[in-house]
């Protein structure tokens, strides 16, 4: 009679941990915690690639960014668009999604666990049918299933001592990362696993050169033969007195007819220096970012003038666009009524990225005023700026005029009303010609 054998200590400090069940051949679990291998002989896991310098900077870079990004709320309506600061949704968005996170940390964790696990979960809470906060879940802890007539399953793992409950999909706000089911993104760093784990060992081995001092190896030769206690003796000897970065300089006092022959061996002539070059722009290549954006530079790459600037181009193009078109998208599906998916949208302002950049935002302003395209208070509003009497007409470059009298003067009588303007006569006066100087 097989009895049922009790877990052991790790297994179970995993469960009270947990708050749940776990056996060991739960794969789902433990490829989350536990990672995978790569061929390196490194095993690969969301914590340890984070170590890293460049998937630190990478997903630091993306999730900051975008969540620095202003989030608008707007209504449709028949002359274009119009805002629609008063909608519930806008605060929650805007400014503060639950009571404990404000609207930057939050898109920061739903950005890192897209970037990181290749999903981003937030629990929907309603007072009636109206949506009261936006809650992040932690992607390791949710399994995602479909059922037989294909609606979503949600599970989730609450922390220690809060066991597993259920999401109804209506409760839950899912972005996901790239697909090729539809039910669940991809993880990059699952499927970056080689090139992590390489990144990973040869740090070590980098880290490991300067550990003993950038001498790896050496040939210590005597006269005579020892014995293996005499070996080890005097290995462990010069070990301990030599080796490390700590002890690099000191003079080594040999005798005995003793000869230490050092192995010329530096990270350039093993390669190290374009090795870790290579594996930061391979994982570069992961996230689709720029090395140059993560403080490297890379080899035929410039680092000045317009090089750069067509290179934030494309970073904003190719790199933040696609991501910001899923998080609306998903805010349509999952955050809004049907009846309101036509009606109302949220946006990211890509002009927010603008605001570290004075000129660049006076040209754009300059160029949106002067063509008709803003009003002088729409600019003034972007700068959290009070509205002016008589800034709200669109204008365009001709002499400035409100864009409904455009064609109503030639260009004699627009001069003649500017000189007016500029000595401060009326319109109605005419000036008298005495043919006398004023003094």
């Amino acid at each position: 009679m097989n009895k049922e054998k009790k877990p052991g200590r790790i297994k179970s400090a995993v469960r009270r941990w947990l708050g749940m069940p776990i056996s060991l051949t739960d794969g789902e679990f433990w490829s989350a915690w536990a990672g995978g291998e790569s061929a390196a002989g490194k095993t690969v896991t969301v914590d340890k690639a984070l170590q890293l310098s460049a998937v630190w900077s990478c997903v630091r870079l993306l999730s900051e960014t975008i969540a620095t990004l202003p989030v608008g709320f707007y209504e449709k309506t028949s002359d274009g668009r119009q805002s629609a600061n008063e909608h519930p949704l806008y605060e929650l968005l805007h400014n503060q999604p639950n009571a404990d996170m404000t609207a930057v940390e939050f898109w920061e964790m739903i950005m890192a666990s897209l970037l990181l696990w290749g999903n981003a979960y937030a629990e929907i809470d309603r007072t009636g049918k109206r949506i009261t906060a936006l809650v992040p879940l932690r992607p390791e802890r949710m399994k995602v299933e479909r059922s037989r007539e294909g609606e979503p399953i949600y599970t989730y793992r609450d922390g220690a001592g809060g066991g597993t409950r259920n999401i109804k999909e209506q409760n839950m706000m899912h972005i996901r990362a790239f697909s090729t089911n539809g039910v669940m993104g991809l993880s990059p760093v699952s499927y970056a696993r080689q090139t992590l784990g390489m990144a990973m060992a040869t740090d070590e081995a980098s880290a490991k050169v300067f550990k003993n001092g950038m001498r790896p190896s050496g040939i210590l030769s005597m006269e005579q033969v020892l014995k293996k206690e005499q070996r080890n003796e005097v290995r462990d000897s010069l070990t301990e007195q030599f080796a490390g970065s700590m002890n690099t300089g000191k003079m080594m006092v040999l005798e005995a007819g003793m000869k230490f022959l050092p192995v010329a061996m530096n990270p350039e002539d093993a390669q190290m220096l374009q090795t870790r070059a290579f594996n930061i722009e391979d994982i570069c290549r992961w996230f689709r970012v720029w090395p140059g954006l993560i403080g490297h530079n890379a080899q035929g790459q410039t680092m000045w003038g317009s090089g750069v600037e067509q290179m934030l181009i494309g970073f904003l193009t190719f790199s933040l666009r696609p991501w910001l078109t899923r998080i609306e998208q998903a805010i349509r599906k999952n955050l809004l009524a049907p009846g309101e998916r036509n009606r109302y949208f949220a946006e990211f302002s890509i002009e927010g990225l603008l605001r570290a950049d004075s000129a660049a935002r006076a040209a754009f302003y300059s160029t949106m005023t002067q063509n008709g395209l803003m009003s002088r208070n729409e600019a003034r509003q972007k700068e959290n700026l009070p509205p002016r009497p008589g800034a709200d007409q669109l204008t365009v470059q001709s002499n400035l005029l409100p864009i409904d009298l455009l064609g109503k003067s030639g260009d004699g009588e627009s001069a003649k009303n500017a000189l007016r303007e500029w000595l401060g006569i009326k319109s109605e006066e005419t000036p008298e010609c005495t043919g006398k100087t004023q003094p």
